[in-house]
């Protein structure tokens, strides 16, 4: 079992999930809240984590793929009619950042947008929030132990609410809750955490600790990923995974970069409710080329994990594991793209890119991911 303290306290072991019920005890929650999705209580997984308590919690179960202000104000609802005192997040990163928003709302007054990192609404978040255990049961967004929540705001814009009294209590990180994980969404959380790995590497930040964080959990995700994909139930690639995802948002409090603007408003369309993980797997090998005129040697540190040119070896990973070829494959289309080159001018990760793109250079990158 490892114990980590690294930005907020983490439980990491196979068969965690049975302390959660002592865990909320301990953060002094009598009535928590679980949010979490239909998918979960359709597999049967939250009710064996509701059979841990003596008492049922309650529970909000109707988080969407790509999480909005409505199902947070639902879920806030559903908080206060139980006379709730603390949250659990259980599920991928929309749950997790949903059930963070929840959070948010226990001690601030709605609108969401005013909280959100380009509105400058950082300063306006203070601690005096309900407890937060977040229980990922997939290996991708890390949100568990990231300081942000992205939302779609009723404005219609997908953004990041960044703060530290953001990052949940605790982080109790099962790998045995992603056993069996379909091939499919295994493939998309995994690149997602492979990408948080990346990008947050390449950020211009000076940050040794969090570059030392990425490069291991990049390791990791590379050398399992085909592995999890192929056997859902291999119980070492797990565990590779999950610290993967982790690892990748440990190092992200550093920052992410032009992926991660893009796949933002992208996620924001509502018809086609895209999944976050794939946007990245298909935009990033785009961007890595974009960014290595600005990344100097770093780029040779990436060749020399990946086996190959960066680029290169993360789009031919992508179609091993049988991800789309492209954005068009995805109903991406050329309105989309031009619209979507002048939202990731907006976004939190933006600024935080190596090389700072132009709308125009945005626009090249979607066309050369189509």
């Amino acid at each position: 079992m490892a114990l980590i303290t690294y930005l907020t306290r983490v439980e990491f072991d196979e068969g965690a999930i049975g302390k959660l019920p002592a865990i909320l005890e301990g953060l002094g929650v009598v009535r928590p809240l679980v949010v979490t999705d239909r998918g979960l209580v359709a597999s049967g997984l939250v009710e064996r984590v509701l059979a841990l308590f003596a008492e049922r919690p309650a529970v909000f179960s109707d988080t969407p793929a790509n999480p909005t202000e409505d199902a947070v104000d639902a879920a806030f609802a559903a908080y206060g009619a139980a006379g709730c005192d603390g949250i659990v997040g259980l599920g991928g990163g929309s749950s997790i950042d949903l059930a963070k928003a929840v959070r948010l709302l226990s001690g601030h007054e709605g609108p969401l947008a005013q909280y959100t990192a380009v509105a400058g609404g950082v300063q306006k978040i203070h601690g005096r929030i309900c407890p937060m255990v977040a229980v990922p049961t997939t290996s991708g967004t890390g949100s568990e132990v990231g300081r942000a929540a992205v939302i779609i705001t009723a404005e219609g814009r997908k953004l990041g609410i960044v703060s530290p009294h953001m990052l949940p209590s605790v982080a109790l990180c099962d790998p045995e809750l992603t056993y069996g994980l379909p091939p499919l969404l295994t493939a998309a959380t995994g690149m997602d955490a492979i990408s948080h790995c990346l990008e947050t590497y390449m950020a211009p930040s000076v940050n040794p600790p969090a570059d030392a964080i990425a490069l291991d959990g990049l390791k990791r995700g590379i050398g399992a990923i085909r592995t999890a994909v192929r056997d859902g139930g291999d119980r070492q690639a797990r565990w590779e995974m999950m610290m993967c995802a982790l690892e990748g948002a440990m190092a992200f409090q550093k920052g992410l970069g032009a992926v991660h603007a893009l796949t933002h408003p992208l996620g924001a369309v509502r018809e086609l409710n895209l999944h976050h993980g794939t946007l990245n797997a298909v935009l990033m090998p785009a961007v890595l080329r974009f960014n290595r005129p600005a990344i100097g040697g770093k780029w040779q540190i990436l060749y020399d994990i990946l086996g190959g040119e960066p680029d290169t070896v993360i789009a031919e990973l992508s179609r091993d594991i049988g991800l789309p070829s492209g954005l068009s494959a995805m109903g991406v289309n050329e309105p989309i793209m031009a619209h979507v080159s002048g939202e990731a001018l907006k976004d939190h990760c933006h600024g935080t890119n190596p090389r700072i793109p132009t709308r125009e250079e945005y626009h090249e990158i979607l066309r050369q991911s189509a």
